[in-house]
């Protein structure tokens, strides 16, 4: 598969390399081709749609060079498998079967085999073109595809959760994902909820399930005026039924009756690669830039963790080691981590360079060392570079497609971008949540309302940024108390970042006020695993011990609160 567009346009050459097409337009333009499949468009639909406004001689010369630069990517002859075809009326791209996520989507969804089912799950990583800035103009070209494809996805995720049969098993997970997914984009779908309650049903937690629907109807309410459907109803009144029986059953053997939930093990993801990246050290001579070298860590730490294959460790728990001799073998075995990254910051003027080594913890060799030179302007690029350097020394054979994912340009604005620098270094230390924690509110329904607008307009303007979600998605729950709110965020935001120890912590307290004290044991275990050192790890054993006397797990509880 070289072409994706579910979840965003991802295009590689047949060498393997990032395909980048010269304008915008081209890229939207080869996804309107992929779409259209081998049947094609007419060259006039096209001109006139995507250069509206100009004259049709113009309009025709654009969409040529168009096609030029995307032959030049795809060219035709020999045994290519994706190429452009055509005559003087009409253009296609021509796609093997298994070229582009769509196709294998569509002919996995056909064949209906619960594996079959299951694969195509995961290929729905989101919305067709998720992410693309497509202009006013062609969303009407789009939207069609988009809302087929969201429907099948719903299609898909209804017929998966009515196809396993036992917890535990691939099947489950994907479709367990895909409904996540679904809903981080839109939480009133609810096909989406009806596969989780059905999960969380076949788990033997029917609280969970009855609270999964629970926060579907409240949804449904606030977002659309409107109630579940019938289905959902049906389900969730056969799961009170079940329920009662179950009760009425246990009724007389107290001793069992009376025995509190019991959570499963967390996941271990120890099979997984794990890396740490320590504080840069600072050598522009000037103590001032201390938080540009810690904004370069967090930014690389960051783009790190988009892989989904490794573990990486928070920065919080890294930065516990800034300014000290550290001995790699004991960072190694205190994190527990395979791999360390250390490295320097020098910012002169408009010059920067950023150099870089890693290492093995379990042995203390360098496994790779390089340095990165180039301009303010560029600094994105080189952050890049550094990533994708220690990713295809760790593993090799990870996908360009994948290092390509992982690359982030938050802004144009190298201002906007210093601001954002110091406001993460200056963050603990002025946030709502503490004032409210802490009761040092002078005005709580002035400043709840005000710290509330902030945070929905965060979202608002973050929501491919897993950061802004999680603590934009916690203000809105803590200090807003609107749980269902702050869970999409927090959900979309674990979807855009696993590794990020500050969602995981979120995810765990809003998963135990919501009735899934299993998911929040387990999301808490998660976070401190990727951050053992993280200043804010009693929040995330207060959220276990939460969990725990929420299902009943007194003795538990108990425990978790006396080893705080």
């Amino acid at each position: 598969m070289r072409i994706r567009l579910l979840g965003g346009l991802e295009a590689t050459s047949r060498e393997h390399r990032q395909i980048r097409f010269t304008t915008r337009k081209t890229a939207l333009l080869f996804a309107a081709l992929v779409l259209a499949g081998r049947r094609g468009h007419r060259r006039e639909l096209l001109s006139e749609a995507f250069w509206p406004g100009r004259s049709n001689e113009q309009a025709r010369n654009s969409l040529r060079q168009a096609l030029v630069d995307i032959r030049r990517s795809f060219p035709a002859g020999g045994d290519a498998a994706v190429y452009i075809d055509g005559d003087q009326e009409t253009v296609a791209l021509i796609t093997g079967p298994d070229e582009t996520d769509i196709s294998i989507f569509d002919r996995k969804l056909e064949a209906g085999r619960t594996a079959d089912l299951a694969f195509a799950a995961d290929l729905y990583r989101g919305e067709v073109l998720s992410g693309e800035a497509i202009p006013d103009g062609l969303d009407e070209w789009f939207g069609p595809y988009r809302r087929t494809y969201q429907r099948k996805a719903l299609q898909l995720v209804e017929r998966l959760s009515l196809a396993f049969s036992e917890p535990g098993s691939a099947e489950e997970s994907a479709c367990e994902g895909l409904a996540e997914r679904l809903l981080a984009v839109d939480p009133t779908m609810e096909a989406a909820h009806r596969a989780l309650m059905r999960i969380h049903a076949l788990r033997g937690h029917e609280n969970a399930a009855l609270r999964q629907f629970e926060a579907c109807r409240a949804l449904l309410k606030k977002h659309l005026q409107a109630e579940p459907e019938a289905e959902t109803s049906s389900l969730a009144a056969s799961l009170q039924s079940r329920q009662g029986s179950e009760h009425k059953r246990m009724a007389p053997r107290l001793d069992v009756a009376s025995q509190p939930q019991v959570f499963p093990a967390p996941a271990k993801h120890h099979d997984r690669p794990s890396v740490a990246v320590l504080p840069f050290q600072n050598l522009s001579g000037d103590a001032e830039q201390e938080y540009f070298a810690d904004g370069i860590v967090e930014d690389i730490t960051i783009a790190l963790a988009q892989f989904r294959h490794l573990y990486v460790i928070a920065r919080n728990s890294s930065f516990t080691y800034k300014g000290q001799a550290v001995d790699i073998k004991l960072v190694g075995r205190e994190l527990d981590v395979r791999y360390v990254v250390e490295g320097s910051v020098r910012r002169t003027g408009d010059r920067l360079r950023i150099a870089g080594q890693l290492i093995d913890t379990s042995t203390g060799t360098h496994l790779w060392a390089d340095r990165f030179d180039g301009t303010l302007a560029n600094v994105f690029d080189l952050q890049n570079q550094v990533a994708s350097s220690i990713v295809g020394a760790i593993t090799p054979k990870v996908e360009e497609a994948e290092i390509e994912r992982a690359k982030r340009k938050p802004t144009e604005s190298l201002d906007a971008y210093d601001y954002y620098l110091r406001g993460l270094a200056a963050f603990d230390r002025t946030v709502t949540n503490r004032r409210k924690s802490n009761g040092w509110m002078l005005n709580p329904a002035d400043e709840t309302a005000e710290a509330t607008r902030l945070a929905r307009r965060a979202v608002e303007l973050g929501w491919d940024d897993a950061v802004a979600l999680t603590y934009g998605g916690y203000v809105i729950g803590y200090v807003g108390g609107d749980l269902d709110d702050s869970a999409a965020c927090i959900n979309r935001a674990l979807y855009l970042n696993p590794n990020l120890a500050a969602a995981l912590g979120v995810s765990s307290w809003v998963k135990a006020c919501l009735g899934e004290p299993d998911k929040a044991v387990e999301h808490a275990a998660l976070a401190m695993r990727l951050s053992p050192l993280d200043p804010r790890i009693f929040a995330w054993q207060f959220n276990t011990g939460l969990a725990h006397f929420c299902a009943g797990h007194y003795e538990d509880a108990a425990a978790g609160q006396e080893n705080r």
